[in-house]
């Protein structure tokens, strides 16, 4: 297994000349420059779209959201299944008409798609029109690549280098955030695991640690800046700083004696991390939600090792079982795959039977996609149809039990951070509780970004009702 390291930060000094330049070269045009950031994928996704916002607005442009208005794209794309690919890549093909009508539109497309040598060569071959690629270990070095094709007005497909996959945590970066009361913090990129399934590894490179002291400087003046949902990032978070002298239990406990009113919550764990000792951490914490994602992916344990997944059911119900014993009130969500390579209807009842045994609150399924590189690729394929039908079986079976998990909460009190006016119903607001669970309720502009006590009313699979009180 390789050795995660505590990373140095980048060059921070060659990144401020660069954007200097691109940010002296926007003022003279004498024009506004409007940038327009396109984000697909996880949240590390977002975490990662907010920086490249942040340089973009530092070096002279000015945000909107429509592409059209734009004079820089970016488009932040994600590689988890197949069908992420193609709808970045169909965005990107409506991009050429913008382009069509303005010769001077600069379009970067970056993030995991792009490290990927077929994807970056199919941008290179039949998307001329793109005038950069990033990968997502060098999204620091936007400054740099954005003067280069201003300057050589050449295009720039490249990747990540091997020193920005192994040597390298950018720190200082400006972030430009979507909320002013809920944040991502990323406090390691990467990933050893090496799932069977999962082109993560490939993509993202091997796990590379933030030093502690900038991840609590970063916390603290979110909470100074009265944000009040903080959520701490990486693609195994709970093995941070493995292989040094502190680890992730640590970290949460000390971010926790920050003083302030606010959640503090983590994504995304890998069940062979989940320890007692993190378990305790949250059950004694002052801030920590009583919230935890524990991707299961499938609940037989010949699928689970053909995935790679390195545990058992016997070990991921321990940790289920500790964590209701010092939490009763603790939501516990995961994912699963459903028609793994391989997955015979014994195997998938199994994985229904783990959801009845463990009774999750929400869950997010997925039907297999295979992922070009990977090892359960080159697998024997479960046909489609097999697939679908599981599939709507597991989600008949994760409503039932999701309904039945919110039920008990009609008549209770519920602490929720409003998010304001509902996507759906103009008439009403919404928000999330410490668990995570979304809730509609009556509101007013006055609530939004801030905590609200609701009393529960009704309860649907995956959402509850309810009334503002006092």
């Amino acid at each position: 297994m390789a050795k995660q390291l505590i990373m140095p930060p980048d060059n921070l000094q060659e990144r401020i000349v660069y954007m200097e330049r691109v940010r002296q070269w926007n003022f003279a045009s004498h024009m506004k420059r409007k940038v327009y950031v396109q984000t697909f994928g996880c949240q590390q996704n977002e975490a990662d779209s907010e920086k490249y916002l942040g340089m973009a607005v530092d070096m002279g442009y000015e945000q909107t959201d429509i592409p059209d208005d734009a004079d820089l794209i970016i488009v932040n794309t994600c590689a988890i299944r197949e069908h992420a690919e193609k709808k970045a890549l169909s965005i990107i093909g409506q991009y050429k008409h913008i382009k069509a009508k303005n010769k001077d539109l600069m379009i970067g497309v970056c993030g995991c798609m792009v490290a990927q040598e077929h994807r970056r060569e199919e941008l290179k071959m039949k998307y001329p029109y793109v005038t950069f690629t990033l990968g997502t270990a060098s999204l620091h070095h936007l400054p740099r690549v954005l003067w280069e094709a201003i300057e050589t007005k050449k295009r720039l497909i490249t990747t990540d280098s091997s020193e920005d996959f192994t040597t390298t945590v950018a720190e200082g970066m400006p972030v430009h955030r979507g909320s002013d009361y809920r944040a991502w913090v990323s406090i390691m990129y990467g990933c050893n695991n090496f799932c069977s399934y999962c082109i993560v590894p490939y993509v993202r490179g091997r796990e590379r640690s933030r030093n502690k002291e900038d991840i609590i400087s970063e916390v603290k003046t979110l909470v100074a800046e009265g944000y009040k949902d903080i959520t701490l990032l990486g693609q195994n978070v709970n093995s941070y700083g493995k292989g040094t002298n502190t680890d992730f239990a640590d970290l949460l406990a000390e971010l926790d004696t920050i003083e302030g009113d606010y959640w503090l919550r983590f994504m995304t764990s890998h069940p062979k991390d989940a320890s007692h000792k993190l378990i305790d951490v949250m059950a004694n914490g002052k801030h920590i939600a009583h919230q935890f994602h524990l991707p299961l992916q499938s609940g037989n344990d010949v699928v689970l090792k053909a995935m790679n997944r390195h545990y058992d059911m016997e070990r991921y119900m321990d940790s289920v079982l500790y964590m209701r014993e010092k939490m009763p009130d603790v939501t516990i969500t995961s994912d699963i795959i459903v028609g793994f390579p391989g997955e015979t209807e014994e195997q998938f009842e199994d994985t229904l039977k783990a959801l009845s045994c463990v009774r999750f609150d929400m869950l997010y399924s997925f039907i297999y996609s295979p992922r070009k590189g990977t090892p359960a690729a080159e697998k024997e394929q479960v046909p489609d149809t097999v697939k679908g039908n599981r599939f709507d079986r597991l989600l008949a079976t994760q409503n039932e039990i999701a309904l039945s998990q919110n039920s008990p909460l009609v008549g209770k009190k519920l602490r929720v951070l409003c998010d304001g006016v509902s996507k759906g119903d103009s008439q009403v607001y919404s928000g999330r509780t410490e668990g995570n669970k979304i809730v509609f309720f009556d509101g007013n502009p006055a609530m939004v970004g801030q905590f609200v006590n609701v009393k529960i009313n009704k309860a649907e699979a995956f959402a509850l009702w309810g009334k503002v009180i006092k």
